[in-house]
């Protein structure tokens, strides 16, 4: 019996041929060097920084030569899929401004190339190891699992390396008619590639990233299609969906270095030219309690390693994104410091500058990205940011939002528009730190730990609050303000300069920043904040006086 018969008794349905399907995705209408990349996950859970690193460069590469960028559900894995996983995975990317070109989601396509979930492209999937095993480059095999735990037993018992290969692999010289027979007979089967290669011989190719690599020829004899539901495994799933929807690029983590031979093997089993191969460097993170000690970050064991951990702490997405381009492109970060406010996506992005080797992520450079981002957003756009976030995250920012809105923007307008504007707030999640003195309701909950200035006597505290009770003026404006505490500072015998203090000290009981802290801690129960004059501007007189009442009681 021949390859052919038997590849038509295995599948005796499939009408398609892999010709048809090569003329139902055609090579795409772009211009001569554009990146057609994507995204392919499986929805297995949250995205992680693993994955979102080869998403970015995907992304970034599309954008920076007009190609295509397009988003594949790898969902093959029924028994670890999570329900809920195809929409998160499209929120983070939403989320993070890396929007697929195609895509599917709720039984919407978008993209011409799809359907973009393997579970829906099985008759694709077939039709390919219909053509591999009449080419005798694929066979059905019988074992069990039962039998594969014996044969790895006794590989290891005898120190031999494990796998399915060579004299090993006991379905691979089955006659086809003792296949047909088996088959006929109701037992289950799987589909393995049948490698052609030689581990003692070197297979070479070359990555965008690290070169020309070297790794022993694969002689496995893989799985392809599975028993249980007859979809393929990734290794087959990769070489059948990059060759139809066009990919010039497949960016992943090196992790999947060792498996390129493989691949490349089975895209030369069915006459197809292989992608470049673009893999990107392990993202590292330092030991916090051994500086020394490097490894791999982890998903387990790190929370910041899961990208919901960026979006729920609330970091802008585009510090998120500027920290991973550091570590994807050496010169992003002097290009960031000449274009602040240029979208990521006008970045000249090069292969050629990713590093080869493990790339750190820092957590100290993300937090700096997202102090400077924060401190240039005007005051509409950071409400708004905040206000989006705190309705999904926050339910207690929220209320106060919803409260006075404008009185909200208000407080996040103070010293922002100047030449150098405040960085006090880090992420969303921290707005409540930066501001929660400016209403009483969380004042009074947190106003009862004064640290009153150590170089002045009780007496003289109350003198300067008294005085300012007493006489207590309007702030319609800074310099109006200014002047009045001067002239308190005079009445009281502060030096109203710091100069004159210094010129002589003996001729005061302090100066002017001595007076201006007593009535900082009196209104905030704070030593730092942003500027006095607009917080007591916004808080009005009656609630200044309250405070100070309140700040009196505690000497």
């Amino acid at each position: 019996m021949d390859n052919f018969t038997l590849s038509e008794i295995i599948f005796p349905d499939i009408s398609h041929t892999v010709e048809d399907y090569y003329e139902l995705y055609p090579n795409r209408n772009l211009s001569t060097g554009s990146c057609v990349t994507r995204f392919a996950p499986s929805p297995t859970g949250f995205v992680h920084i693993g994955n979102f690193m080869p998403a970015l460069i995907a992304y970034v590469m599309a954008r920076s030569t007009n190609g295509v960028f397009y988003l594949r559900f790898e969902d093959t894995d029924k028994k670890r899929e999570v329900a809920s996983a195809t929409r998160l995975i499209i929120e983070t990317l939403h989320y993070f401004g890396i929007m697929p070109d195609e895509y599917e989601m709720s039984e919407k396509t978008i993209g011409d190339y799809g359907p973009y979930t393997q579970s829906k492209r099985k008759d694709i999937y077939h039709a390919f190891l219909k053509k591999l095993v009449e080419l005798g480059r694929a066979y059905p095999c019988f074992c069990t699992h039962n039998d594969m735990e014996q044969l790895r037993a006794k590989q290891e018992a005898d120190k031999l390396r494990t796998g399915y290969y060579g004299e090993f692999a006991s379905c691979r010289n089955l006659s086809n008619e003792k296949r047909v027979e088996l088959i006929s007979s109701g037992v289950s089967f799987a589909i393995r590639f049948r490698s052609e290669g030689d581990p003692n011989k070197r297979f070479v190719f070359h990555d965008a990233v690290k070169g020309d690599l070297e790794f022993p020829e694969n002689d496995q004899d893989l799985i392809i299609m599975k028993t249980d539901n007859q979809l393929p495994t990734y290794h087959f799933a990769h070489v059948v969906d990059d060759t139809l929807m066009r990919t010039t690029h497949v960016v992943r983590g090196e992790e999947w270095l060792s498996s390129t031979p493989v691949h490349i093997e089975m895209f030369q089993a069915l006459g197809l030219t292989p992608p470049v191969y673009v893999h990107n460097p392990l993202i590292l993170k330092r030991d916090q309690d051994d500086p020394n000690s490097v490894r791999k970050i982890s998903k387990r064991k790190d929370p910041e390693a899961l990208m919901d951990y960026y979006i729920q702490k609330g970091y802008p997405a585009v510090a998120v994104v500027d920290a991973m381009m550091i570590i994807i492109n050496s010169n992003f970060e002097d290009w960031r410091a000449n274009n602040p406010d240029i979208p990521f996506t006008s970045f000249l992005f090069s292969v050629n500058k990713m590093s080869a080797s493990g790339a750190f992520f820092d957590l100290t450079k993300l937090n700096h990205f997202s102090r400077e981002i924060i401190s240039r957003m005007t005051r509409n756009n950071l409400f708004e940011g905040s206000y989006q976030w705190a309705k999904k995250y926050d339910a207690y920012l929220t209320t106060i939002i919803e409260r006075d809105p404008e009185y909200y923007k208000e407080i996040l307008n103070i010293e922002r528009d100047q030449l150098k504007p405040r960085k006090d707030i880090l992420m969303y999640s921290g707005i409540i730190d930066y501001l929660w003195y400016m209403y009483d309701d969380l004042f009074e909950n947190r106003k009862d730990n004064y640290q009153w200035p150590q170089n002045m006597e009780k007496e003289d505290i109350i003198k300067i609050l008294n005085t300012f009770i007493s006489s207590y003026f309007t702030v319609e404006n800074h310099e109006n303000w200014f002047s009045k505490i001067k002239e308190m500072c005079i009445v009281l015998n502060y030096a109203s300069e710091t100069k004159k203090y210094k010129q002589n000290p003996d001729a005061y009981k302090g100066n002017l920043g001595d007076v201006v802290a007593v009535l900082r801690m009196a209104t905030t129960s704070l030593n730092t904040t942003f500027d006095l004059y607009s917080i007591m501007r916004l808080l009005g007189g009656e609630r200044i006086k309250h405070r100070i009442e309140l700040a009196r009681m505690t000497l």
